[in-house]
């Protein structure tokens, strides 16, 4: 009787813990890419009428600029032939967005490295203005690239299993060497992306699974929320209305539109939810200090042959282990305390 009821006990946390990782019930779909190049769906931004996204690592530097009423790729800008691990986008000011060349999933890069860039319809194929970002204790992998609504600085929030790090660029990034970043605050564990509400009060992170809600500077927790299931959720936008955005790896998937919970939006109080935005305003200060617009001149329509990546193995998990480890590790060490608990009692007995 005992040795059921010490078992017992030991499977509660786990039992918990698979209740908790329920999904929220799905998002309303926004549009659904239609571009069979953009397989891995890893940054997005939200604006104009343009979902901007880019795919994860292995692909040359490109953002898609899709249509979010058809779903269909409008506009191509390349940027870049050879990125190391291109894991985020950001809104710039005057249309134009930040590229975050931030993964480091083996933790080796001495320096990441950011790019603004012209985005919107047509092919654009230009110089950039690229900056070197620096961690202060060494590297770290991250995939999760902000920035301020109002100011222009961009955060990178890092990637680790015990919970990530918030940190801040320099006000005004310099193109000739490295800009330390300085570290504000823990985030929720395994983050892969992140936006500023347009208030410049608060942001969201994500991982896999849910979303969390901070108070800016402090990163407070205001509060945090389960996602809808996808097949590998990784990137986050914030929509007008406060609602966000996700979308997914893989080929044709969607991007779902997501209520932000009204307990949340009441946390945050009515100002962060009217009229918010991820993307700062044209006339954002700040904005211009951190590099110049790239210049390229569009073309009426975007190339139709483009690198593919169907099928090319990625330096990372994959899709199926990725959302489902911690339950996985958690099972097994519920399991393993059980045998060692049985071991120990039967041998006293």
């Amino acid at each position: 009787m005992r040795d059921r009821l010490l078992a017992a006990l030991l499977l509660v946390p786990f039992t918990l813990g698979l209740s908790a990782a329920a999904p929220a019930e799905d998002g309303n779909v926004m549009l659904t890419f239609a571009d069979p190049e953009i397989v891995e769906s890893s940054g997005l931004v939200v604006r104009d009428g343009l979902a901007l996204t880019t795919n994860d690592s292995g692909d040359t530097g490109r953002v898609f600029a899709v249509e979010v009423g058809s779903g269909r790729t409008v506009g191509v800008t390349r940027w870049s032939e050879d990125p190391t691990d291109v894991e985020a986008l950001a809104p710039a000011p005057d249309g134009d967005v930040w590229v975050g060349d931030v993964g480091d999933n083996n933790a080796v890069r001495s320096s990441i490295r950011v790019a603004r860039i012209q985005v919107g319809r047509g092919e654009r194929t230009g110089e950039v203005a690229s900056y070197e970002l620096g961690y202060p204790d060494g590297p770290a992998n991250a995939e999760s690239l902000l920035s301020h609504p109002v100011t222009g600085r961009l955060y990178v929030a890092t990637k680790t299993v015990f919970g990530g790090t918030f940190h801040e660029a320099p006000a005004r990034l310099s193109a000739e060497g490295r800009n330390v970043l300085r570290p504000m605050g823990d985030v929720l564990k395994m983050a892969t992306d992140g936006a500023f509400f347009a208030d410049g009060r608060h942001v969201v992170v994500r991982n896999y699974t849910q979303a969390a809600v901070y108070t800016f500077p402090e990163l407070v927790e205001v509060g945090s929320f389960y996602l809808p299931s996808q097949q590998q959720g990784e990137a986050i936008a914030v929509l007008p209305d406060g609602d966000l955005a996700v979308s997914t790896e893989g080929q044709y998937t969607d991007v779902l539109r997501v209520p932000l919970p009204q307990e949340i939006r009441r946390a945050m109080g009515a100002g962060a939810s009217d009229g918010v935005s991820e993307g700062a305003s044209d006339g954002a200060s700040g904005g211009a200090s951190q590099g110049a617009s790239t210049s390229a001149a569009p073309s009426p329509e975007p190339s139709a042959t483009t690198r593919s990546r169907v099928g090319r193995e990625l330096p990372e998990q994959t899709s199926a282990e990725r959302p489902a480890w911690p339950w996985f590790l958690t099972a097994w060490i519920a399991l393993g305390g059980i045998v060692l608990l049985m071991f120990v009692l039967r041998r006293r007995g």
